[in-house]
């Protein structure tokens, strides 16, 4: 089984998954800044309690999807920190492509004016 064919199983993503994947496609982020960055990046669709963020973040890293990096310790604790797997970023990218046939798919349609 090809790789393709491993992501297209994963696919669809859930609106929220999708989004915290993309979230971290720029890089290292600590629960908070991706439930802002959720937000921001669904115009407000999506807005992520924490204990919905830490629940889906546990089944990412379950997946492999993503991976926790502890940073230093500013506050006494270790801060925990998530980064996108190299598994992570395919996935994401796929889906990306998996919207983007199915938006040229109704847009097509859409400017033909077919029913």
């Amino acid at each position: 089984m090809s790789e393709q064919d491993t992501f297209q199983e994963q696919l669809p993503l859930t609106e929220a998954t999708f989004f915290i994947l993309l979230s971290l496609t720029s890089g290292r982020k600590h629960g908070y800044v991706i439930m802002k960055d959720v937000e921001r990046l669904s115009d407000g669709r999506v807005a992520l309690s924490t204990g919905t963020l830490y629940g889906a973040l546990g089944r990412l890293l379950d997946h492999g999807w993503i991976e926790r990096v502890e940073e230093d310790q500013t506050s006494g604790r270790p801060r925990k920190a998530y980064v996108l797997s190299d598994l992570g970023q395919s996935l994401v990218s796929a889906e990306t492509e998996r919207l983007k046939m199915l938006l040229n798919a109704a847009q097509g349609r859409l400017l033909r004016g077919e029913a």
